[in-house]
């Protein structure tokens, strides 16, 4: 490439960069006048406590939460349209739904979280009337700016720490809201079954953590670098089959079938496992170090699996471990996959200039 094509190409990025940076802060302002408005009917000018009822906190997450779906759906579109259309497919819809809703729910548990922490440090305090619509406003602008930015920017590794993060806050959720405080001399999955919010928000957040592990994983297997015949698609079905049987778990709650329940949660076991066993022979240019972390995963999960069994460690104890080795697995599968796919495509151009010359 010539010193000036160079320089144009640099232009057109720095360009985009910058339109695209102004487009989020609009979003943010947009987000700050909107919020900060319809907070003026919701509490009448009168003063609002930090949590609970009727609080800024509650009105900030809600609001806010709305505003990271639009605000993520908005930036998503934008980008389309500039790469070429807005023509989607099914899947495509569905992971667009999948993860805007990831963001509105991160958005409304982040703040509804940061309020009981305000709430605890100011005991018995209220916001005035026009802090409130102030602090409200900064919270959407402040939503709505990062979800858009997060929009614009999506690749796999921002993807994977929207679902890591969303995961996490969702269950904090529901264990901080559960109705039974014992919950956890059961099993990690006594938290989905009743009726209640704490239920539903767990069943909600297991269902939309497997549709944005599928989205993961179409994403990820698109360009794996794999000499094996069938590698990639190997891999590609173990991982679907664990972000399917993930959102299952939240469909069929253990009290509704404990045996459906316990198969599909067994199977996303088994389908780490084959993953793990066979994953050498079928991406063999991953590195030895991430081939060790995924035996070690596994045998560590096999080793609290016979605690349990003998009484040593209780069932909610396996489960959480469990699935934080799994989905910390996918992470750094990810990540390896991605450095994978940087080395092929840096070694390409030297193979062809070495056939060349």
């Amino acid at each position: 490439m010539s010193e000036a094509a160079s320089e144009t190409f640099e232009r057109l990025i720095g360009s985009r960069g910058r339109t695209l940076e102004s487009l989020a802060l609009t979003a943010g302002i947009v987000s700050f006048a909107l919020v900060g408005a319809i907070a003026i009917p919701v509490f009448g000018l009168e003063d609002a406590p930090i949590s609970g009822p009727d609080s800024i906190g509650q009105y900030s997450a809600i609001a806010c939460g709305v505003v990271a779906i639009i605000a993520f759906v908005a930036g998503r579109l934008i980008v389309s349209a500039r790469e070429g259309g807005l023509r989607m497919r099914v899947l495509d819809v569905l992971d667009l739904a999948a993860i805007a809703l990831a963001h509105g729910a991160i958005a409304l548990l982040t703040w509804t979280l940061a309020s009981v922490l305000l709430a605890d440090a100011f005991i018995g305090a209220e916001v005035f009337a026009l802090p409130l619509l102030v602090i409200a406003g900064a919270a959407g602008a402040l939503s709505g700016y990062v979800a858009f930015s997060s929009a614009v920017i999506m690749d796999l590794s921002l993807l994977a720490v929207v679902l890591a993060v969303f995961l996490v806050e969702g269950m904090l959720a529901s264990m901080l809201t559960a109705t039974d405080p014992f919950w956890w001399q059961e099993h990690l999955s006594a938290l989905g079954m009743s009726e209640n919010v704490s239920a539903r928000a767990f069943n909600l957040t297991l269902i939309v953590a497997g549709f944005l592990v599928t989205t993961l994983v179409r994403r990820v297997t698109v360009d794996l670098p794999s000499s094996h015949p069938r590698g990639r698609r190997n891999v590609r079905i173990c991982l679907v089959l664990v972000g399917v049987l993930l959102a299952c778990v939240g469909i069929v709650p253990v009290d509704v079938s404990f045996w459906l329940h316990t198969a599909v949660a067994s199977g996303m076991a088994i389908s780490f496992f084959v993953l793990v066993i066979r994953l050498r022979t079928w991406v063999p240019g991953l590195s030895r170090t991430f081939l060790v972390i995924g035996w070690t995963f596994m045998a560590v999960i096999v080793l609290l699996a016979v605690y349990y069994a003998v009484g040593w460690y209780t069932l909610t104890a396996v489960e959480l471990v469990a699935g934080i080795l799994v989905f910390t697995w996918i992470i750094l599968f990810i990540r390896s996959v991605e450095t994978l796919g940087a080395d092929a495509g840096e070694t390409a151009p030297a193979d062809r200039d070495a056939v060349s010359g």
